[in-house]
Parts: structure tokens; C-alpha cells; sequence
């Protein structure tokens, strides 16, 4: 048995032991957690809203550029109903407004009109009933958004030469919630729609749990991490312009421990990513 099939055996084992906890908070990732402001240090990473077809918002989502006119996310981000995608690139706090129920007929700003608007375009290996595997989507911009740097493809396997521990480090940036269960008090400022910044280590790499697909990171209060609501964010390898993965699950509802993030180093993805560049 390859460690791809171990792999999603052992990851959906422990997400159905987590869903049988509590079903509506488990599953995609996450926001930055225990992280700093990114200010101006990753202007090509956005904040994504997904729209379905007669532009209602679906849900948010983080994703990275890779060209002026395409930018990376996570696969459950871009699927059905997701049939467009703002995107928004200011640094926060992003204005509130209210995400599902609204209507965008008429309506200017968060979450109904971006910096940018785009075309989803949903890996065709991805699978809801497996959303960690495949989990990378991509969105083709309406006219191209243009900052200078964007970020990098790693080369095809180039992550197996990585090693576990603290010598091996991330900058994992998104947006989102800064922690899963706020205090009543601190809940506007934890939900802002702020870029955050956090630099977790690599844990598992390789191996019965996190097969060949995936890599799962430190999420904790001294690297920071990833939490619910910034799926499809950065994770670059070092301080580099090289997107590693991409968020991806989550393993707990406090966000703490650890985080899963989808390799963008496999060739079964990358002839699919390329085509669009």
C-alpha cells in the first residue's frame, strides 16, 4: 500500500473522530493564529470571497498570485457552487459586512466586490468526500492585478529533501479569525479580515499520516498556525517567495498542535496548475 492511500486512511480517521465532536467546525482550514500583522510584507497574497451563480457570498478564503492574472488556492475553495471569486489585497482590517444570506445586487465592497473579480476553476482530481487530497484550486483573474512579486512553484519533489523539526520553517500568511473561540469582547477584533503572519515547523512529512500529499505543520502559541478560516493560504518555504502548500485541514477545534497544508510539489498536480500560467 502506497503511503498516499495510508495516508488519507489515516487523515479521515482523524477528522471523522474530530466531525463526530463537533460536524460544523471541522474540516478546511483555518486563520492565522498567535501570528503578527503582515502589513506590506506579502502584498500577493489576498483575502478570496466565493460567489455562487446569482452572486450570493459563499465563503472566504486566502490564496496567493502567481502571475498578474492567476492566483492559488485550496480545492474545496473554488468548488460547486463557487461559480466566481472577489478578491480583495488590502492588508486590513477589510470593512465588515455580513458573508452568507447577502445579496451583491447593488451592492459595493466586502464581500461583494473586490479589488478584482475572477473565474473559478476546480481541480479535477478533487474530491468533497476526500477534500484534503487534490485540494488545490485556482482562480483566473477578470484583468490582471500587477505588485511586482508573486509567488513561486516549488520544483516536482523537491519537499522530499526537507526534514522535520525546528531547522525547517514556514511563513504561513491568510486571512481570517486570529482564534477559533474569541471572547464576546475581543470577537470583532479576532474576526477581522486582517493578513496575518506566522512561521510554524515542519512536523510530519512522508509518512503513514500525511502520505505524499500532505505536510502537517506546528500550530502553537510560540510559532503560531493556522486556524479556521484562511484555507487556501500561503505556506512559503523559509522567508522565501516559494509556496510550499497551501492550507488545507485542520486536526482540533482549537486550532493548536497542528495543521495540515496540500504539497504543491506533486507532478499529479502541477501539469494542471501550469496550464493556466
Amino acid at each position: 500500500m502506497d503511503t498516499r492511500v495510508r495516508g488519507v486512511r489515516a487523515v479521515a480517521a482523524t477528522l471523522l473522530a474530530v466531525i463526530a465532536l463537533a460536524a460544523a467546525a471541522v474540516g478546511p482550514a483555518a486563520a492565522i493564529t498567535d501570528g503578527s500583522l503582515d502589513g506590506n510584507g506579502h502584498p500577493y497574497v489576498g483575502l478570496m470571497v466565493a460567489l455562487d451563480a446569482t452572486n450570493h457570498p459563499l465563503w472566504r478564503c486566502s490564496g496567493t498570485l502567481l502571475s498578474s492574472t492567476v492566483f492559488i488556492t485550496a480545492g474545496h475553495c473554488v468548488a460547486s457552487p463557487a461559480a466566481h471569486a472577489e478578491l480583495f489585497f488590502d492588508a486590513g482590517p477589510i470593512p465588515f459586512g455580513n458573508l452568507v444570506g447577502t445579496d451583491c445586487t447593488g451592492f459595493t465592497g466586502y464581500p461583494c466586490t473586490g479589488d478584482v473579480g475572477g473565474d473559478v476553476h476546480e481541480n479535477p482530481g478533487w474530491n468533497p468526500d476526500a477534500f484534503f487530497l487534490d485540494d488545490v484550486g485556482i482562480v483566473t483573474l477578470d484583468s490582471p492585478w500587477v505588485v511586482g512579486t508573486y509567488g513561486q512553484l516549488p520544483g516536482v519533489g523537491s519537499l522530499d529533501a526537507l526534514h522535520t523539526g525546528h531547522g525547517t520553517t514556514f511563513t504561513s500568511v491568510g486571512y481570517g479569525r486570529q482564534r477559533s473561540f474569541p471572547t464576546a469582547a475581543a470577537f470583532l477584533n479576532e474576526a477581522a479580515r486582517t493578513r496575518y503572519v506566522a512561521n510554524p515547523w515542519l512536523l510530519q512529512i512522508n509518512d503513514n499520516f500525511v502520505g505524499d500529499f500532505a505536510l502537517l505543520l506546528s500550530n502553537n502559541a510560540s510559532t503560531g498556525g493556522t486556524c479556521f478560516g484562511d484555507s487556501g493560504g500561503p505556506n512559503f518555504l523559509g522567508s522565501s517567495t516559494t509556496i510550499a502548500a497551501v492550507t488545507s485541514f485542520g486536526l482540533n477545534l482549537t486550532c493548536a498542535g497542528t495543521g495540515g497544508v496540500y504539497r504543491l510539489d506533486r507532478e499529479v498536480d502541477r501539469e494542471w496548475i501550469e496550464s493556466f500560467l
